[in-house]
């Protein structure tokens, strides 16, 4: 090269015309400065770059914000939700419910294995993608889009629930599922992680509480699966679990409001002896005001007219003496079960309901009979 005689040479290796040698050692120059500056080519194909491509189509992130407060995380692993499927246990003959399918990640999976998908889905934007998505699969007569709010929705029949869970309803939802006179195979559904621990729960453990108490009097809960919350889009601030439901062919002859109430006031300091419970002053009076018609110790004690305070609640005139004999009835009950010194934590469903049966037929009511059954309040909080 000329540049390289230049810099190793002197001017007399030129010789006899260097302005013909500097005339091309300007040239490589140019050539040379235009190499090195100029930005190297980027293959719009490369494997990172078609990931990313990939990865935006599937969550619609490109015109489609995600709400965390709706709970909407999407499920993107694709070996997670084949997992799910392959759990489900889900045919060609069977129609499937799925709750909150957002962009539709579980959904086409579903839809190449069931019969039938109904998808409950409650934001318009969500299910304009489904649509437009499972239009372009050829898979569109196999879908029912309900655009309603899950909790307010009336389920048409279904075989199996498959379902990745907004956070912010498992616990309404899932009692929807259980108490609302739903017949199906089994549920499979993925939760968050501290929620499926707390419905495993057995008693003795720490977890255990009245959402397991209740869940467990009308069916049986099995642990699938762990998933990391990197599997998500956005990425939530805990791990989730998969979980599978199924309904028990036999359930307990038991007033479902009753129960409800019942174990709401036993777990509501579950780690507290009932004893300690029902000797509280405020928790005496409720259940006074709430048997209408109540023996203690051989009277009878009327429930007055009551007036609705400003909160409410009712205010009913019981004077001292009565809710003192009421107490004393109370833990006798407890005494006769021989449960005054357990804790609610501790206790089998049997155990929990030979006490309510106990209370029942003394007349001790933990609920206005009068009142309809409300599933949703039943398990808020929980």
């Amino acid at each position: 090269m000329i540049l390289r005689r230049v810099l190793t040479g002197t001017w007399s290796d030129f010789g006899s015309n260097p302005g013909y040698f500097l005339h091309q050692l300007s040239i490589q120059f140019q050539q040379l400065h235009a190499n090195y500056s100029r930005p190297p080519f980027k293959n719009r194909y490369n494997d990172e770059d078609e990931n990313n491509v990939r990865k935006r189509k599937d969550t619609q992130q490109d015109h489609l914000q995600l709400y965390k407060s709706w709970g909407q995380h999407l499920l993107t692993n694709p070996r997670v939700l084949d997992s799910i499927i392959r759990n489900s246990g889900v045919g060609p003959t069977d129609t499937v419910l799925e709750i909150g399918p957002g962009t539709g990640n579980l959904t086409m999976r579903l839809l190449e294995a069931a019969k039938k998908v109904v998808a409950v889905e409650v934001d318009n934007r969500m299910v304009e993608i489904l649509h437009t998505r499972v239009s372009e699969s050829g898979l569109r007569e196999k879908l029912t889009i309900i655009c309603k709010d899950a909790l307010k929705a009336d389920f048409p029949d279904f075989d199996l629930v498959v379902a990745n869970i907004p956070y912010g309803i498992s616990s309404p939802l899932v009692a929807k599922l259980v108490f609302g006179g739903y017949s199906f195979r089994g549920a499979t559904l993925l939760l968050q992680k501290e929620f499926a621990t707390r419905l495993l729960a057995n008693p003795g453990d720490s977890e255990f509480n009245r959402l397991a108490v209740n869940v467990k009097l009308v069916a049986d809960v099995e642990h699938v699966m762990n998933v990391s919350k990197k599997d998500f889009v956005p990425i939530p601030k805990v791990d989730s679990s998969v979980v599978k439901i199924r309904l028990k062919t036999e359930i307990p002859d038991v007033n479902l409001n009753e129960w409800w109430a019942f174990t709401k006031t036993c777990f509501g300091k579950k780690n507290k002896t009932l004893g300690a419970t029902f000797r509280q002053k405020k928790k005496v009076a409720e259940l006074l005001n709430l048997s209408k018609l109540t023996s203690v110790d051989g009277d009878v004690v009327q429930r007055e007219c009551c007036n609705e305070s400003d909160d409410g609640e009712d205010e009913c005139n019981i004077s001292g003496t009565d809710v003192n004999l009421f107490k004393e009835k109370l833990v006798g009950i407890l005494r006769t079960a021989g449960l005054e010194d357990k804790r609610p934590s501790k206790l089998s469903n049997d155990e929990l309901m030979y006490l309510l049966s106990l209370f029942n037929q003394a007349g001790i009511w933990f609920r206005d009979q009068d009142k309809p059954r409300d599933i949703n309040a039943a398990f808020a909080g929980l």
